[in-house]
Order: structure tokens, then sequence, then C-alpha cells
């Protein structure tokens, strides 16, 4: 792991209360040159432990908070706390979308007075600053992450979360999965025991511990007797996308299912047992069971043709697509806030969350898709695919492909 630094020169030569302190200057070695990478100290180096007796309090970044905010809570005058967190904006610090549970330690001298303060935005960014006459002076240092590629692999039996919590990752790998193939497989109502999935995908280390996840470089899943694979690739002018072997993309227009997992409880069909006004209707719809509050999501880009209440179906919102293409969800608990007729909204947008409104026995989601002026069954229809790999790139796009198919076979065999 290492940092870099810059504006560390105003770190030096400082002094408290008649005490010298000693101070570390990181500094880059020409403008005109590539910057120079230095082993990175702990902060501690960059402001040091006075020899002085102090109190030191550590405060954790809550839901909501501003950078301000944070340093007031742990005992910084507003008008110093709001100095600081400018200081450190000064220095690329985010000052409100803060990290819940990033951590600000405030160190003070033996009157009380905050005479130094360390503050980990992220793992891999941290500043350190010191209080001197002049005011606040702000030191940033930079991790540069250790990225690695590792296979993972696993077979379903109570739940895809299940499998992969099994092999040793975490729940973050899962939505990503599931978002590479969610235009061709509804993982709410086709995961089955027995499915087995694979994949490498890049993890990020600091300091030797796992942070986060990068990229999934290639990935299969394989259910009831086909197996879906997904190519990442990044295209000149494009942003990082996956495709299917053939060079299609896997990003189609509409996603298989507006909910990310849950369990369809009602399919579409001509004659249903309606369960509260009684006898045999058709029921044009998908039902997926699910919470109340389960966010529910755009199928495809559209335009808000209404959204609030209908009637029997509740709280509902209703969108209109390209090629003649509408959805409705209904039942809903809430709308998304700006949600109004003639608002865009984007593919996998939120725009509401599940409820039970309207004529509804209990919390679901009611989907219905409409194709030029008919109801059609959501599960059945194929939508539009994606922009495939142009025709000059697919040679290349081919060796890409079988390179990763092999590491991935040799890595993370069936």
């Amino acid at each position: 792991m290492q940092r870099r630094f810059g504006l560390a020169a105003a770190l030096c030569g400082l002094s408290l209360g008649g005490l010298a302190v000693s101070a570390y200057l990181y500094v880059w070695p020409g403008l005109a040159q590539a910057p120079h990478w230095l082993a990175a100290p702990k902060l501690a180096a960059i402001v040091p432990t006075p020899t002085f007796p102090t109190t030191t309090q550590t405060v954790e970044v809550q839901r909501g908070d501003t950078l301000a905010r944070t340093l007031t809570r742990g005992g910084l005058e507003a008008r110093a706390a709001g100095a600081l967190a400018t200081q450190f904006g000064k220095n690329g610090a985010e000052l409100r979308k803060l990290r819940t549970g990033a951590s600000v330690e405030i160190v003070s001298n033996f009157r009380n007075e905050p005479i130094t303060v360390r503050y980990e935005a992220s793992p891999w960014l941290s500043f350190a600053a010191r209080a001197t006459r002049e005011g606040w002076q702000v030191g940033r240092a930079e991790t540069v992450p250790d990225v690695r590629v590792e296979a993972v692999r696993g077979v379903v039996q109570r739940s895809l979360f299940d499998a992969v919590e099994k092999s040793g990752e975490s729940a973050k790998l899962v939505l990503d999965l599931v978002e590479i193939f969610s235009s061709d497989f509804d993982f709410t109502a086709d995961t089955r025991a027995g499915d087995r999935f694979r994949l490498l995908v890049e993890k990020r280390y600091a300091g030797g511990t796992f942070v986060d996840y990068g990229r999934i470089l290639v990935a299969q899943y394989a259910s009831g007797g086909k197996t879906l694979t997904g190519v990442g690739l990044e295209q000149p002018g494009a942003r990082f996308g996956h495709y299917d072997l053939a060079g299609q993309s896997l990003r189609k227009s509409f996603l298989k299912s507006p909910l990310e997992f849950s369990r369809i409880t009602s399919g579409f069909t001509y004659a249903r047992p309606h369960p509260i006004l009684g006898g045999v209707r058709p029921h044009l719809a998908i039902d997926y069971g699910a919470p109340v509050g389960t966010p529910v999501r755009a199928v495809a880009d559209g335009v808000v043709v209404s959204a609030g209440w209908n009637g029997g179906n509740g709280i509902q919102v209703h969108l209109r697509h390209r090629s003649g293409y509408e959805t409705q969800y209904n039942h809903l608990s809430r709308i998304s806030d700006g949600l109004r007729a003639g608002a865009r909204v984007r593919q996998k947008q939120i725009i509401g969350n599940v409820g039970a409104t309207g004529l509804a026995t209990g919390p679901h989601l009611d989907y219905r898709v409409v194709k030029n002026g008919t109801y059609v069954n959501p599960l059945g229809e194929r939508f539009i695919p994606g922009e495939p790999i142009p025709a000059a790139a697919k040679p290349e796009f081919q060796r890409h492909t079988r390179e990763l198919l092999t590491r991935l076979e040799a890595t993370a065999p069936y």
C-alpha cells in the first residue's frame, strides 16, 4: 500500500502554546514530472503526537451528517468546526455527502482546546489538521488500492444470497452478479436449488485488508440446463459493460423484474378467482410478494404518465416507454419524490415502494406491461436488446473472451 501527498508544506515549522512541535514535509518532486510515490506513513507521522497531556475523542459520522456537524458533535465550537470543514473541503474532502461510519479523531490539550483532527473520509483518503495561530493547516494522504482478481463460485441451495455468503463473499457481490443478467434472467422467479455460478471479480485491498469489490470481469450462471455468460469489456468512448458470447449487450431496454429479489405470488392469466371481489376475472399482471417498503425500480427509461391514487390499484405509477410499451406499478405504499406526470425516469431508478393500498389482501407489487394498447405477459415478452460489439471489434472481443473463460475454468471449475 502506498500514499501520495500534497499540500502538506503547511504542516511545517509550527508551534503550540510556546512548545516546539516537529512536522513532516511531503511534496511533489516537480510539477512537470510524474508524481513520486512514497511509502505511506500513518497519519500520526503527518501530525505528530504532542508531548504534553492530551485527551482524544473519536466521533463516527452519522447518516445525514455534514462534516461541520460531525466536528461540532466532537466538541468543536460551531465557528471553528465550520472553518476546519472549509479547509478540509479546499483539500478535496466532501463536506456534505459523508460516508456513514467514517471516523473523526479530535485531540485536545489540557485546556480542552482542539489541537489536531484526523478524518478518515474513506479507506482510500484521509486528512489531518493542526491548529495554529493563523488557523487550521491541513494535510492529505491518498491510499493506492491493491487490486487483485479473484475467482468466486458456488451452488444455490437455499438462495443466491446464502450461496454467495457460503463462498465467503458479501451481499454486495450478489447484487453485482444479478445486475449483469437482470435483463435475461428473473432472479425473483427463476432461481432454483442446484443453480451454479462462477465469476472473476476485482477486489480492492488497503494494507492487506479487503475493502470493496471492483468490476466483475466475467461471470457465468447455470440454471435449468442453460448457462448465461457475461463478458466484461470497456469499449473506446463507452463505459464498462457486459456482453454475451455473441457480442450482444446484456443491458436490454427492459429489466426482467421491477424488484431485485422477491417471489411471484400470482401470474398472468385471463381467468383467476379474485381474492376480494369474488368471481373469475382476468389477472393481466405479475404479482410480486415483498415486504412493505421494498424499493420498486423502473424497468426501462421512460416518461411518467401519472403517479398517484388510482381506485382499486391504490397508489400507482404509470410509465410510457419507447416502441409502444407502457408499464404500471400498483398498490404502492409511497411514490418517490419528484415523480409527477411528464417527469423522465431512468432504467433502475427507484420510483416507489411496495405497499398494500387499494384492493390488496397483503403487501405486494402488481406489475403490468402494455404493448400498443394491449396487456402482455411481462415474463414472456422479448424486449429490445442493447447495442452489440461493432463488427470491426469482434475479433479482439473473441480473443478477450477466450482468455477470460480459460482463466475462469482454470480457477473456478464446476
